[in-house]
């Protein structure tokens, strides 16, 4: 399990350390500036949050990432369990929404969140097994039919944004993978003109397998639906945020009448749209600074990945990449009202403590993947 002779600690990535670090702490007081007229609960929340993260990530970068793959069947099986979980006991009498598990004396918590590490885990190990076999169908179909379990429950909570970041991180891996360039170009091939089709039927008022909030955010977003000025509203309201900021910002915890997080003219100012608070009160060089941070952590997961000593540990921090990189362009992407409005956390930034616990874990798997790494690249 601890394996400590094929470790390296010299290589210990503290650079990664240090990254996420910076993130989280801007990301603590964009948090605390932005409840700060709704008391402090969320911004001690988010301080634990950092505390447990950075406390998981320390201890799993040294549990040999093998060991854990050992186990990824059990955590295929746990996962899918916890999903299932969130369908039979989540509440939802509000909002119809099932996607918080209750769980005694913790509270609550997003399991799809922590879902999206195992499932890293996971392909990591079965595309390592099927590394010889990666372009046979039965591989490629099985795989597919086994990423199809997750995404299913994950829809049937629903949750469209999370279920896409599944897929994309499971592209990504398994064409990190060298699965070959026909599979590739057939899918795209078959992918396209059903994206095509699937976007006209949305426009003549066919949802197909899409809830009704969601096709009217992807019609309001392309100005479609019949109260695309209601669905339009909150991005608007970021991208001026945004924009207000100028080049300095106007500090954070300020109280002016003139800015739009105090004028409550912005919602889920603490989670989706964090970044139109840093935009506002950080202005451009605190926007530039946190992309630039989490666009190191990705280059620093690639090169990571491309000093692994085997193809588990080389996808595990594609995986991760992958997820970061996603989630971080489709977040300020919405914010900026760039994409359609769809909730998905910055990552290391925005309020929740399972979003914010599972990376950290995911990034304790990429440093325990850097101290292995090849021996003729020591």
């Amino acid at each position: 399990m601890f394996a400590f002779k094929n470790y390296k600690l010299r290589h210990y990535d503290i650079k990664i350390v240090l990254y996420v670090l910076i993130l989280s702490v801007i990301g603590i007081l964009a948090i605390a500036s932005a409840t700060m007229n709704e008391g402090s609960s969320t911004y001690y929340k988010q301080i634990m949050g950092v505390a447990v993260g950075i406390a998981c990530m320390l201890a799993l970068s040294l549990v040999d990432y093998h060991w854990i793959l050992r186990w990824r069947v059990l955590i295929f099986i746990g996962c899918a369990a916890l999903l299932i979980c969130v369908l039979l006991f989540a509440d939802s009498e509000e909002t119809n929404v099932k996607r918080w598990l209750p769980i005694p004396l913790i509270g609550s918590i997003q399991p799809s969140e922590f879902v999206k590490i195992g499932m890293i885990v996971f392909f990591a190990g079965f595309f390592q097994q099927n590394e010889e076999r990666i372009n046979s169908p039965a591989v490629v179909f099985g795989s597919a039919m086994l990423l199809a379990v997750p995404l299913l429950l994950i829809m049937a909570q629903p949750n469209l944004s999370t279920a896409i970041v599944f897929a994309i991180i499971f592209l990504v891996m398994i064409y990190t993978a060298k699965i070959s360039y026909k599979w590739v170009f057939g899918t795209l091939a078959v992918t396209l003109p059903c994206l095509g089709i699937f976007l006209y039927l949305l426009s003549h008022g066919y949802t197909l397998f899409l809830r009704q909030y969601q096709a009217n955010r992807i019609l309001g977003f392309f100005g479609l639906a019949e109260n695309t000025a209601d669905i339009q509203l909150q991005q608007i309201n970021s991208r001026m945020a945004i924009g207000s900021g100028q080049l300095y910002g106007k500090g954070l915890f300020n109280t002016t009448l003139e800015s739009v997080k105090n004028g409550n003219f912005l919602m889920e100012e603490d989670t989706d749209f964090i970044f139109a608070v840093i935009g506002e009160e950080m202005g451009f060089i605190g926007s530039c600074v946190v992309i630039g941070l989490l666009t190191l952590v990705v280059l620093e997961c690639i090169w990571l990945a491309a000093r692994a000593k085997d193809l588990s540990g080389r996808l595990i921090c594609i995986g991760m990449a992958s997820l970061l990189a996603f989630q971080g362009f489709i977040n300020i992407g919405v914010a900026s009202f760039l994409l359609p409005n769809t909730g998905l956390p910055l990552p290391f930034i925005s309020a929740g403590l399972s979003s914010l616990i599972s990376v950290f874990m995911g990034m304790g798997l990429v440093l325990n993947v850097g101290m292995q790494r090849k021996a003729e690249l020591l």
